[in-house]
């Protein structure tokens, strides 16, 4: 998955493939889909190619507008319990046979672009534990629910499917605020749930991510390795160096402080380096960060959420720094 910043939303893609459980399950309820792919420049013809693509806006306002004309706005975190490892092609069976949890996640970090575009992801240690992210990154593309909780239930149910029917996340995180009803959510992922953060998160226990369920084969590995790598290259666009940074942001934003030696030693580069690039590409990771808080800030109070919790999302000590900055964006309007 992608990221994309300077609105490549309408260049970025999605494999059309993804939308054939989401249709059949409309469809077992008594509804025509025609109206609806139609309504999205969606062609039923592309969905049953296994290499098409769509403009993933179009998957998004699709899956959106489908929760609500089925009056189902679990539509996405319950879809994605039904998500086979083969509905997800050579990515999805390459995470069915990893050793463990963490390079199964590993791998579907590295891999996804094989799946959509305009999509930032990480796998992460924090406080001994891991973390893994995921979030469409143009903030254009909103409201999202549907994917970010179909997203994180698919990779529950993987995980269930092939390490352990019994397994659960130590805390799921939504970006979207807290819907009326969590019930059914809680049921589903069988952990705490988070909502308004800075991205959507799995967090799972060190001991869980590095359980050995199996030994693998590597002449298998290498094989789907190859063939998602060729797929990659054909749905993923270039990503930006602040593109890049943008994406690390989205990941730990909240989580832990935003410094230039963690995002340069994340993106492989020395510090200095990092800074001369992004100066050469006319802006700097103060400018990146700032931005980024700025949009999420923007959707966060519209959302009518607390001056306290905006503030622990974007990162501020307290709602008082924010609401300075918020000021201090507001005067640079002019």
């Amino acid at each position: 998955m992608a990221s994309e910043e300077n609105d490549l939303s309408g260049a970025a893609t999605i494999r059309a493939s993804v939308l054939i459980p989401i249709i059949d399950r409309l469809e077992k309820t008594g509804m025509r889909t025609e109206p609806l792919l139609a309504r999205h420049g969606i062609a039923r013809g592309q969905i049953s190619d296994p290499y098409a693509m769509v403009p993933i806006s179009r998957y998004i306002g699709f899956f959106e507008e489908a929760a609500k004309t089925s009056g189902s706005p679990l539509l996405g975190a319950l879809m994605g319990t039904g998500i086979t490892p083969g509905d997800l092609g050579p990515t999805g069976v390459l995470f069915s046979i990893s050793p463990n949890i963490r390079e199964a996640i590993h791998r579907l970090t590295r891999y996804v672009s094989a799946i959509q575009g305009a999509t930032s992801t990480g796998l992460q240690e924090f406080d001994g534990d891991y973390v893994w992210s995921y979030q469409i990154s143009s903030p254009s593309l909103w409201p999202r629910r549907q994917d970010s909780e179909f997203t994180l239930s698919v990779c529950c149910q993987l995980i269930r499917l092939c390490f352990s029917r019994h397994w659960r996340p130590l805390e799921v995180q939504f970006e979207h605020p807290e819907p009326p009803d969590t019930a059914g959510l809680t049921k589903i992922f069988r952990a705490p749930l988070k909502f308004g953060q800075s991205s959507n998160r799995l967090v799972i226990s060190r001991t869980d991510a590095q359980k050995i369920y199996r030994s693998e084969d590597p002449a298998l590995v290498a094989v789907l390795e190859h063939h998602i790598t060729e797929l990659a290259a054909l749905s993923s666009a270039p990503q930006s160096l602040p593109e890049r940074v943008r994406a690390l942001i989205g990941a730990n934003l909240g989580y832990r402080k935003i410094r230039i030696a963690d995002v340069a030693k994340d993106l492989g580069l020395a510090p200095r380096t990092l800074q001369r690039r992004l100066m050469l590409e006319g802006t700097s990771l103060r400018e990146i960060v700032e931005d980024y808080r700025r949009e999420l800030a923007e959707k966060q109070v519209r959302a009518r959420l607390s001056k306290r919790k905006i503030a622990d999302t974007l990162g501020y000590a307290d709602s008082t720094v924010f609401w300075r900055a918020r000021r201090r964006w507001h005067e640079k309007d002019g």
